[in-house]
């Protein structure tokens, strides 16, 4: 038997380490060669590692939140044969990942444990719904027993635990009601809660911290609200729809969105664009790549449709629907996550009645469209029912001027309350 050392390959061009984010495998597990060991992520995008060989592993090295540089040793095996146990040294930048030693008992899990139990066959069948327990700290139980206690109405102080130091298990719950155990008082559904949980922030969610923040940080923000009358390109974009082939996608507000910006940011070239305030300089883009901000299962991921100006709205929806199911999936590639003019938010039906959303640094404007509405609003001195919408932005005041910024918005609605004027 010999011992094959795993190391974090290059994962992509000029990546220097890469983020732990979630072990696959544990200490002793026997595993077959391909077969997935870890995800790392770097530059928002998270890559599977599988297992070049077959083997039982050693060690891991790495908690889940850990940084590891290229070439660092992520996996120790035992393998058939020699291995490559001679021909790589650990750098020992990362700690390897230890098996855990058993937790010593907490101060009531010995109280409970040296406490004598009542044999099963003599204890009345009520005793633990009757008797709550005489020490001062709260029952031990999972988070999990803990929750569907509260949704089966059960006060764990009354539950005899049948675990180590007297710890509530599942069955200790399904006995308890099996013998007729008094349930929590009835109050309607409104019972008190206890307990913290502690999530880490780590992997996706980390790098939308530091965006965010260092957007914030960075970015003086100003916001701009503007009312839309959606009604007309609504009645349009219904008719497409309807009219559409089979190999075409269906037509959301997204498509107009972008269409309608292409068409005026070439009058407002400083708005496509992207400042390095670092070098103090403006690139203003002639393309329009547009960000399309999609949420994910592991938070918010900003795909690009590149050279948006040379699509028309089928070609959009479809590029769209392609990269937004690319990050949804996590099979989006960098190129496919970067490089952004200009960024759309969208919550789509539920997008509310205005919001303020953050640049998407180092680009220096964000177009947010809200929930499209039915209400009462006055033409030609009539109330009349129509189709609005609240259409929301944020520009960085070190580039774009608020006179600006206001012209643009209007140009925009323009183009919206009257589509046919994207099409000449």
């Amino acid at each position: 038997m010999g011992k094959f050392i795993f190391k974090l390959p290059d994962v992509g061009e000029g990546t220097a380490e890469a983020e732990i984010v979630a072990w696959h495998v544990k200490v002793g597990d026997v595993i077959d060669e391909d077969q997935h060991l870890v995800d790392v992520m770097t530059d928002k995008a998270t890559v599977e590692m599988t297992s070049p060989v077959s083997g039982r592993i050693l060690s891991l090295h790495g908690e889940p939140g850990a940084m590891a540089p290229v070439g660092a040793p992520l996996v120790e095996f035992e393998v058939e044969g020699a291995g490559n146990e001679s021909t790589v040294k650990s750098n020992g930048a990362v700690k390897p990942v230890a098996a855990a030693p058993p937790p010593a008992p907490k101060l009531e899990e010995r109280i409970v444990a040296a406490a004598p139990r009542a044999a099963p066959a003599v204890e009345p069948p009520f005793a633990s719904a009757a008797a709550p327990r005489k020490f001062g700290g709260k029952p031990l139980a999972s988070p999990a027993v803990r929750q569907r206690a509260v949704e089966l109405g059960i006060e764990l102080q009354f539950v005899q635990g049948a675990g180590p130091g007297g710890r509530i298990l599942h069955g200790d719950l399904d006995a308890f009601i099996a013998r007729g155990g008094r349930s929590a008082p009835q109050t309607g559904g409104l019972v008190h809660r206890q307990g913290v949980d502690e999530i880490k922030v780590i992997g996706l969610r980390r790098k939308i911290a530091e965006k965010m923040q260092d957007a914030k940080r960075r970015i003086p923000h100003f916001a701009y609200v503007e009312e839309v009358d959606m009604t007309e390109i609504e009645a349009l974009r219904a008719h497409m729809n309807g009219a559409r082939s089979k190999d075409q996608p269906k037509l959301t507000l997204l498509p107009f969105m972008m269409r309608a910006l292409v068409k005026v940011l070439p009058e407002f070239p400083q708005i496509n664009a992207r400042f390095d305030d670092e070098a103090g300089v403006v690139h203003r883009f002639h393309p329009v790549h547009i960000g399309v901000a999609t949420q994910t299962a592991n938070g918010l991921i900003v795909p690009v449709v590149k050279h948006a100006e040379a699509m028309d709205l089928w070609q959009a929806a479809t590029e769209v629907a392609r990269v937004s199911a690319a990050a949804r999936e996590n099979k989006a590639s960098r190129d496919e996550l970067s490089g952004s003019t200009i960024t759309i938010t969208s919550l789509g039906p539920i997008g509310g009645v205005v919001t303020t959303p953050v640049i998407n640094h180092p680009e220096v404007a964000i177009i947010g469209p809200n929930a499209i509405i039915e209400r009462p609003v006055v033409r030609d001195g009539v109330i009349v029912v129509r189709k609005m919408m609240n259409l929301s932005s944020s520009f960085d005041h070190r580039v774009v001027d608020g006179y600006d910024a206001a012209q643009f918005i209007q140009r925009v609605k323009a183009l919206l309350e009257h589509p046919a004027l994207m099409f000449m």
